[in-house]
């Protein structure tokens, strides 16, 4: 071990409500930024550009976002600093920086030249593990891995694992918590090469990836920046065909609204194997977690589960909104928020009660869940009046009742 690598002092930071600084909006930066938010970090990015993620995020306000290059004062204040560029001469100002004001900084750049390193890390319940190896990041993940797989039971894949070359896996991540995706779909992202990840898989997942592991970062903003799903077609079959193992991570289930059977199909079509790894679906999860179970013995037999992102007189819409609104059971509709206010008057107006008790449930799963509960006739003011944003889902029926909701 080199007298570098010896010579660290291994430390836990607390940083909640506490500022951090993250310079650099890319591929990194997507990697590093959830760790921090999960951290309660008050994180400020700077830069000119931001993937797709980052952008949510800062339209979310859970990050705030500088749109210039980096100014030594942005440095002032902070307890932390990122360096998430590829130009090391930006990097060594930023370090340097951060040095005149005694402020830790970590370089992903050139971890020689950095006064802090991050380390490996993996999460099971209220443990957490961090492993340094020395300066060399592949040591430190294997040791990770294996203390995963042994907290886990075995879960995580063995260095020595190796998936088939050429081969793309559909894994579903969950709705949110890291800790919801299966053992398989944590096993598979542990062995990838490439990693193409939605802005609803669990960002923290991100974070536990191999260093040279290639993340493509195919968030889908709800009207905003996107990458079309050709593209994303385009991208798994070329990294496929150059014979490496693709991750396709997405939030919930791959074919539960998350167009994975239009991925599956142009692998199909290209000759390249598919393997489907189904996810806890957040239109089941997101209500259980808030309090809301789809059904119950005596209130509800059947749930219907339907998308919103066309409100109900959209001409593309395939959903029967009529036929809902005569229904008794619960309907659980995803990707609705923008549309609730025509997604109300549509049930009421064929004949659902507007006293039917509603909650929309804001980020399900995650740290940053929120839930509001009124009726269906007045469920899309109450959840603008609350502020609520996407990513939401909206329950309708009587099981938002029947239990009480957690922490009351």
């Amino acid at each position: 071990m080199s007298e570098f690598a010896r010579n660290l002092y291994p430390l836990a930071l607390r940083l909640d409500g506490r500022p951090v600084l993250v310079v650099g909006g890319g591929a990194v930066a997507t990697r590093r930024v959830p760790a921090l938010l999960d951290a309660g970090a008050a994180v400020t990015v700077v830069s000119p550009e931001l993937t797709p993620a980052l952008h949510g995020l800062a339209d979310a306000g859970r990050i705030r976002w500088v749109e210039r290059t980096f100014e030594p004062s942005d440095v002032d204040g902070m307890w932390l600093v990122q360096v998430a560029v590829d130009d090391a001469g930006a990097a060594r100002r930023v370090s340097e920086a951060a040095e005149e004001r005694r402020v830790f900084c970590v370089r992903a750049d050139d971890r020689t030249a950095a006064t802090a390193w991050t380390p490996a890390v993996t999460r099971h319940g209220p443990v957490t593990v961090a492993v340094l190896g020395g300066g060399d990041p592949r040591r430190a993940m294997a040791t990770r891995d294996a203390i995963a797989g042994f907290l886990a039971g075995g879960a995580t894949a063995s260095p020595g694992e190796r998936p088939p070359r050429g081969h793309v896996a559909l894994v579903g991540a969950g709705p949110g918590d890291p800790e919801l995706i299966t053992v398989k779909g944590r096993r598979l992202l542990a062995a990838a090469d490439v990693v193409v990840a939605d802005r609803l898989a669990p960002g923290l997942l991100l974070d536990e990836l191999r260093p040279e592991v290639e993340l493509v970062d195919a968030a889908k903003i709800p009207y905003g920046p996107a990458r079309t799903q050709e593209e994303i077609n385009r991208i798994l079959v070329d990294r496929a065909r150059a014979g490496r193992f693709v991750v396709r991570l997405k939030g919930g289930d791959p074919y539960v609204f998350g167009r994975g059977g239009e991925e599956a199909l142009a692998c199909a079509e290209a000759g390249i194997p598919v393997t489907v790894v189904p996810g806890v679906t957040s239109a089941i999860a997101v209500p259980a977690v808030a309090g809301i179970p789809v059904t119950h013995r005596g209130v509800a037999h059947e749930f219907t589960v339907v998308s919103g992102h066309l409100a109900p007189d959209h001409p593309e819409s395939l959903v029967d909104w009529p036929a809902l609104g005569r229904q008794r059971g619960t309907v659980v509709v995803l990707m609705g928020l923008k549309n609730l206010p025509a997604i109300a008057a549509t049930l009421m107006a064929h004949g659902r009660p507007g006293s039917t008790p509603a909650a929309v449930v804001q980020e399900g799963t995650t740290t940053a869940q929120r839930r509001v509960t009124a009726t269906l006739a007045t469920i899309a003011d109450a959840a603008k009046t609350d502020g609520l944003r996407a990513p939401a889902i909206t329950i309708i029926g009587d099981v938002v009742t029947t239990l009480p909701a957690p922490g009351s």
